[in-house]
């Protein structure tokens, strides 16, 4: 193990050797299976901290992303404005306020309460997303695209998977493993994508800052250890 950690790795695989190195995830039922049913999946620290989300409607405005403001029959209002790093924007007549971590409902609700404060009669806002640039998730593995991919929406993973342009011929799609941070933990969870895509399992919820790695088929890689630890759980453990 120690020579193994010794050649330069992806991040993904890093963690991988760190948690059977640690000897954590240890499957202590004895029960090989994956994930099958999601619903008690937690979602990932970032849904209330730094803006994964949900679905289109409760996606988050992040750092960098880039915003549509329109103000009906205000021609001078509307404009397309970038939220700079610390997740703040500026307005004529309302000058700085912060985007991060709003919904584009709520951010329209606070920039027309701001204008109404600004003697503008009921001032009607509408914001739309054209660039999302803060919601990103890493594949690494035994696919044919590996990378670090925008999502956009609520995002599956089997759509995340296409986003790295499938499985590459050495994969096992009965081991795909999705690392997440819950309550501070780095935390991991086995899939079964023949399962998944039998309808015998569901597919998962993927957010910004996910990690997916496949294994590969037969093959005595670096994960194969872990994953062979991990099966069994039926939803995410701490590393």
């Amino acid at each position: 193990m120690r020579s193994l950690i010794n050649r330069p790795m992806p991040l993904a695989i890093a963690l991988v050797v760190g948690a059977i190195i640690s000897g954590g995830c240890a499957n202590r039922t004895g029960e090989l299976r994956a994930v099958t049913a999601t619903d008690s999946l937690p979602a990932p620290d970032s849904t209330s901290a730094s803006g994964a989300y949900t679905g289109v409607s409760d996606y988050r405005i992040g750092p960098l992303d880039l915003l549509e403001v329109k103000v009906f029959q205000v021609a001078d209002m509307d404009r397309e404005i970038r939220v700079n790093t610390s997740g703040f924007i500026s307005l004529p007549l309302i000058g700085s306020l912060q985007a991060g971590g709003k919904t584009v409902q709520e951010l329209e609700y606070e920039i027309a309460e701001k204008l109404s404060l600004a003697y503008l009669q009921n001032p009607q806002v509408s914001v739309f997303v054209k660039e999302f640039t803060s919601q990103r998730v890493t594949v690494d593995g035994a696919v044919k695209k590996p990378g670090i991919f925008p999502i956009t929406g609520r995002t599956t993973l089997l759509q995340v998977v296409a986003l790295s342009e499938g499985l590459d011929v050495l994969a096992d799609p009965r081991a795909v493993v999705v690392f997440r941070t819950i309550e501070g933990q780095r935390m991991a969870a086995l899939f079964d994508l023949v399962l998944i895509r039998s309808g015998e399992s569901e597919d998962p919820q993927i957010y910004g800052d996910d990690v997916i790695v496949v294994e590969q088929s037969g093959a005595r890689s670096v994960i194969k250890g872990f994953t062979d630890t991990i099966r069994g759980l039926i939803w995410f453990r701490p590393l």
